[in-house]
């Protein structure tokens, strides 16, 4: 199957794009599209936004989402990330920021919700499922996406070592299994959303360690 996507990773993906699974999971996001109009996200040709923004030999750390916004106007392919414009900021991205703040000392009250700037230093931002339909949360789970992102952990552990994964929340941290935790950087901690927030991830300090691990293997760190 011919997908477009940047040409580092179809190079490495292309065997997954012409399994049955994906082909049926394509032919099952075209016809929610068709079905809904208006009300899937992100549009179409930024689902695979994560990889045209990070290339694969660009990797160095690795933020895995739950699905994309729910909410129109707000996903646009990158886990956690908005456009510039909107206001306000999504729950989940808010407490990121707070524990960005004040685990790197950072003031971020004025910054807006777009995380292109990360991607572009090497931050692979991706969700476990790539779509959603508008107000239903999870509404594309277990169609495919799970086992595409999977292939992709896969993939990336395989041929690329020393990469930091920020696992946040349950689901993200069963992606653990398919990385040698000996050639890399793992670090779980509960997801951001208002729900679980106060349960661990406020003083995880996922962003100063990930920095310092980049340091330790002679990479440049993450300007967050």
């Amino acid at each position: 199957m011919e997908v477009k996507i940047e040409q580092s990773w179809k190079k490495l993906l292309q065997d997954e794009f012409d399994k049955p699974y994906f082909q049926q999971l394509v032919e099952f996001v075209k016809k929610e599209y068709q079905t809904y109009p208006g009300q899937i996200f992100p549009k179409g040709n930024e689902i695979l936004r994560a990889f045209d923004d990070c290339p694969f030999e660009h990797v160095k750390v690795v933020i895995l989402g739950q699905d994309p916004y729910p909410t129109k106007g707000h996903a646009h392919g990158l886990c956690f990330s908005v456009e510039p414009d909107v206001r306000p900021l999504p729950k989940s991205l808010m407490n990121i920021y707070k524990e960005i703040s004040e685990d790197m000392g950072i003031d971020l009250s004025d910054r807006n919700g777009d995380l292109r700037h990360w991607a572009e230093q090497g931050v692979l931002l991706l969700n476990a499922t790539l779509t959603v339909r508008e107000g239903t949360p999870e509404s594309h789970a277990n169609r495919g996406w799970e086992k595409f992102t999977d292939a992709v952990i896969k993939a990336l552990s395989e041929r690329n070592e020393h990469v930091v994964y920020m696992l946040w929340g349950s689901k993200a941290a069963k992606k653990a299994e398919h990385v040698p935790g000996s050639k890399n950087c793992i670090l779980n901690a509960p997801h951001p959303s208002p729900l679980s927030a106060y349960r661990g991830f406020f003083g995880c300090n996922h962003f100063s360690e990930a920095n310092k691990y980049l340091t330790e293997m002679g990479k440049t760190p993450i300007k967050w």
